[in-house]
Order: C-alpha cells, then sequence, then structure tokens
C-alpha cells in the first residue's frame, strides 16, 4: 500500500474523522426490456398503470418504449436502496400482463432493429426532443445497440466527509470547489482501474446471434446450441466494440484533469459538425432525423464508463449545471445487468463499489495524459473481450504486467479502505464483500461472466434459453414477495400524478418545436461565460 494511501486512511480512521464517513449516498437506474413469454421483444406501449415515463420519479423508458429503465432515489442505507428498487420492480412486473423483464444486458431475439419502437415522451416540446433524440440515436448507430441493458450506479460521498478531507489535505478555497477537484480525481483513478468491475461483474459473455445479423465483426465467436455465439474467455460484450461504441467520438480529446477541460470537451463535441452525420440529414423533407449534425447531439451521447454529475433543473444541461454548481455526485456506468439478481445488481457489489472507489479518491491521482488515458482503454478492452485468458496481460506504467498480478496487488491496497469502512458503519460486510470477489482471482469461474457461461456449456443452453428461464423465474419471485419500502398506493399515486405532470407541461409550451429547440441549444455559450463554481 502506497504511502499516501496508508497515511490518508490513518487519519481518516482516527477518533476526530471516522464517523465523517457515514451516510455515502448511492441511486441505482436499472435498464431492463420488456419481452413476451416466448422471450420476444414486448412492441406494446409503455403502460399507461405505470405513470408517464416523462416525469415519473421511479419508472421511465430509455431508447425504446419496450426498454424500461426503473430509478431509486439518493439514499444513505445500501438495504433501503435495494428495497426501493425491488419495489419497483415489484410494482411494474404486476402492470405489464404477461409480459417479463429480461434478465442479462445483451438483447434477447431480434428480427429487426426496424422494429424496436423508439420511446414516446408524449406531444410537449421536452418530450418531442427526448423521442426525437432517441430517432438520431437510431439514425447514426442503429436500434440494436441502444437495445443493451446495464445498471447505473450514482455515488455521493456525505459533505461532512468532504470538510473533513478538505481539512486533512491542508487545502483551503470554496469548499464545491475542492469537492468538484476530487471527484475528477477520484475519476481519474476510477480510469486506471476500471478493467477490474469489468472483470468481476461483467456478466455477457455470449449472446443472441440475431445481434450479429447485417453488422461486421472483427471477432472469432464460437457458437452455441440454436443461436448463440459468444468469446470463450470475454467479461462484457456490452462493454465491447459491438455494444456501446462511437467511431466517431474516438477523436475527441474530453479529459478528466480538472473540470473546465472535461465541460469544454464536451462542448466542443456538441458543436463540432460531423461530416457522417450531415449526410443523415437534420431536416429530411420536413421531417427531423437528429437533433443536429453534431458529432454529440447533446452530452448524453457521450459514451463513458463514469461521468461527473449534477442534478439539473427543468430545461438546464447537463453540463451547464456542473458549470454553475459544480460535480454533486458521480455515475458509474460500467456495470453489466447481474443475471443472477431479480433487481439486476446485489448488495455485496455495492458495497465492493463503495470500497473501490473510496480508494480511488484516496489513492495518488496524477494527471492523465491523452495518451495514458488511450492506453487505460486499451486495457479496458482486453478485458472486456479476454479478461478470463490465463495469463492475461495489460499495461501498467508503460510495461505489460499481468492483470491477475495487478488485481491482487489493488486487492491488498483495498482491504485497509473497506476495514476503515466496516469500522465506521459497525459492520463487517465491506471486507466481506471484499473477500467473496477476491475468489474470482482464484478462479475466473466466480466471475459473474464466467458463471454464465459455464452454466451455458455445461447444458449446451442457447444464452437466450437461459436469460427467459431467469426472466420467467424472477417474474413470479417479484410478483409472489410482498412491498419492502413503498407500497401499491404509493406506486398507483405517482403513476396517475405523474400523468397529470405530463398534461400540464403540454399545456404551458408556448413556443414552437423549432423555437424551443434553438433556445435549448443557445445555452451552452451562456453557460460558458457565466463563472464556474469550480474557478
Amino acid at each position: 500500500m502506497g504511502s499516501t494511501l496508508q497515511q490518508r486512511l490513518a487519519v481518516l480512521n482516527s477518533a476526530p474523522h471516522k464517523q465523517a464517513i457515514v451516510g455515502i449516498k448511492h441511486g441505482i437506474e436499472r435498464e431492463t426490456l420488456r419481452v413476451k413469454a416466448d422471450g420476444k421483444l414486448a412492441l406494446t406501449p409503455h403502460a399507461k398503470q405505470l405513470g408517464a415515463a416523462l416525469t415519473h420519479p421511479w419508472i421511465t423508458t430509455d431508447f425504446s418504449e419496450s426498454l424500461l429503465e426503473f430509478i431509486t432515489p439518493a439514499s444513505d442505507n445500501i438495504d433501503t436502496t435495494l428495497a426501493q428498487l425491488a419495489d419497483i420492480h415489484r410494482f411494474a412486473i404486476n402492470n405489464i400482463d404477461d409480459e417479463q423483464f429480461w434478465a442479462g444486458s445483451m438483447p434477447c431475439f431480434i428480427k429487426e432493429q426496424t422494429q424496436i419502437p423508439f420511446a414516446q415522451y408524449g406531444s410537449s416540446n421536452v418530450g418531442q426532443m427526448k423521442t426525437l433524440y432517441r430517432k438520431g440515436l437510431h439514425n447514426r448507430y442503429g436500434s440494436l445497440m441502444q437495445a443493451i441493458s446495464g445498471v447505473h450506479f450514482n455515488f455521493s460521498f456525505p459533505k461532512v466527509f468532504w470538510q473533513h478531507y478538505q481539512q486533512q489535505l491542508e487545502q483551503s478555497g470554496e469548499l464545491q470547489n475542492f469537492i468538484s477537484s476530487q471527484y475528477l480525481s477520484l475519476i481519474r483513478n476510477y480510469k486506471r482501474y476500471v478493467w477490474l468491475i469489468v472483470y468481476l461483474f461483467g456478466a455477457s459473455p455470449a449472446m443472441c446471434k440475431s445481434f450479429l445479423e447485417g453488422r461486421s465483426s472483427r471477432y472469432n465467436f464460437a457458437e452455441l446450441g440454436k443461436g448463440t455465439v459468444y468469446l470463450p474467455y470475454a467479461t462484457s460484450l456490452r462493454m465491447s466494440d459491438l455494444g456501446y461504441t462511437n467511431s466517431a467520438q474516438s477523436s475527441l480529446n474530453i479529459t478528466y484533469n480538472n473540470l473546465e477541460e472535461y465541460i469544454a470537451g464536451l462542448h466542443s463535441a456538441i458543436s463540432m459538425p460531423s461530416e457522417e452525420y450531415r449526410n443523415i440529414g437534420v431536416k429530411v423533407d420536413g421531417e427531423y432525423q437528429q437533433l443536429n449534425a453534431n458529432v454529440l447531439q447533446i452530452e448524453n451521447e457521450f459514451y463513458s464508463t463514469i461521468r461527473p454529475k449534477r442534478t439539473t433543473e427543468s430545461g438546464e444541461r447537463p453540463t451547464c449545471a456542473l458549470a454553475k454548481r459544480g460535480v454533486e455526485y458521480i455515475e458509474v456506468r460500467a456495470l453489466d445487468v447481474n443475471p443472477f439478481s431479480p433487481i439486476g445488481i446485489s448488495a455485496e457489489q455495492m458495497y465492493f463499489l463503495d470500497v473501490f472507489l473510496l480508494y480511488c479518491l484516496l489513492q495518488d491521482s496524477p494527471e492523465l495524459s491523452a495518451a495514458e488515458q488511450a492506453i487505460t482503454e486499451q486495457n479496458l478492452k482486453k478485458v472486456v473481450t479476454d479478461g478470463r485468458r490465463n495469463n492475461l496481460e495489460i499495461m501498467q506504467n508503460g510495461q505489460p504486467r499481468l492483470m491477475l498480478d495487478w488485481a491482487e496487488e489493488l486487492f491488498a491496497d483495498m482491504m485497509p479502505v473497506a476495514h476503515y469502512l466496516d469500522s465506521a458503519h459497525n459492520v463487517n460486510d465491506y471486507s466481506a464483500a471484499l473477500k467473496q470477489f477476491y475468489l474470482c482471482l482464484l478462479d475466473p469461474a466466480h466471475t459473474l461472466s464466467g458463471q454464465v457461461l459455464n452454466q451455458l456449456l455445461a447444458k449446451q443452453q442457447d444464452n437466450g434459453h437461459f436469460m427467459l428461464q431467469l426472466s420467467a423465474q424472477y417474474k413470479q419471485q417479484l410478483s409472489q414477495e410482498s412491498y419492502q419500502f413503498y407500497s401499491e398506493q404509493q406506486f398507483i399515486e405517482a403513476a396517475t400524478q405523474s400523468l397529470a405532470q405530463q398534461y400540464q407541461i403540454e399545456q404551458q409550451d408556448d413556443v414552437s418545436f423549432e423555437q424551443y429547440i434553438s433556445q435549448y441549444f443557445a445555452e451552452v455559450p451562456e453557460c460558458d461565460n457565466k463563472k464556474s463554481a469550480t474557478e
């Protein structure tokens, strides 16, 4: 363990500071496709009983009407977050008739991507813009890529921790400036070590062959059953260049060395014309095809494994919120859906992520050059496709190193962090989670991807059939269990209120859609000229 990490932990573990870490907040966003009993995509509209996808606080849609997204509010208790997520699943599964939730990240059998319906958000300007953005994604990348599901892990340290930590590092100045800087420091180390998260929690080594139809692939896939392809050592095909990828983004120089650079990089991409996307056209024969013809239509189109975030106000752009008020929390985006959990993530994963993210904060985090950032992305790609290969090497400090040796070192360094969290919370959950996932280093079969592939190979079973069995099992399990945090009546009231809120938004529009789009994009130069919260 490095001296810096050791010293910082020693101070945090002392009596005046130990309790400051208590109050870490989490929120989960889980995506899942609605499928029919035969495993094919459900093409029915978003159920009215679930409320309005535009305004519901917990139940919305992602790219497609068929792709649900469940969102928990921020909570400082992991058990509470999981109970909330389970209740959201429970209410939704009981209100989609005979449909069920797909248990994995990679899509079910989809004959043609044209059958994937764009998510609809009503007739308001903001609702139309959300749908048009998705139409633009379809025209740029195709809809199959957008049918992939993941889990996003939102995470923030308590304010009192930041106050103690700023004092410990003997830094003066505005607290929010310090917080933003430290979250960017955490993010740089996360980029260096994210391959470990994908090794442990990647859960998509196989997929339906229909996903490849009409697409070129440089991978030498093996085949299984009637319709499955897989890579023997893959961890997360969702994270491969078959999944969330954008070749036009490879030339973007979006860095994480400070918040101003990060925002400027995104703003540049939003305003940078793309010849490829210009050929699509923005408005063709009077009908919009995309929001604009730039490399990114909006900030959300930037595919990153982690994002610094700030809660936005109505109509406010994410980067403008960051520029005005600084970083509030981070969003971890490298998690596959855990197919062995009915809600897509487990408590043990959350405890591990707390340890990992605190480690990323406390460890030395020098600036990340463009060259080094490219190496972190190459390391990630190797682990995505070959993570469970024996003697796999990735790059560390310009030299090849055995991935498992590096992973062993990270686990050894993280154990004191886990003990500190255990001591502060008077539990042993953090160190127990670390010990559980350490088994994945001793035997790759313990990783989520290893478990999935071993089951498929042992039974010579198609990935689709396996995921469908899990989907049916979870439908029965969720529908039979009782609510843990919310009540059914609370969901009914939230749905009713969300429909009323959408109607109100639609009635309040006082400009045309064209004017609304123009005003929305005009905010970027405006917020560039406003004093940043981090200056």
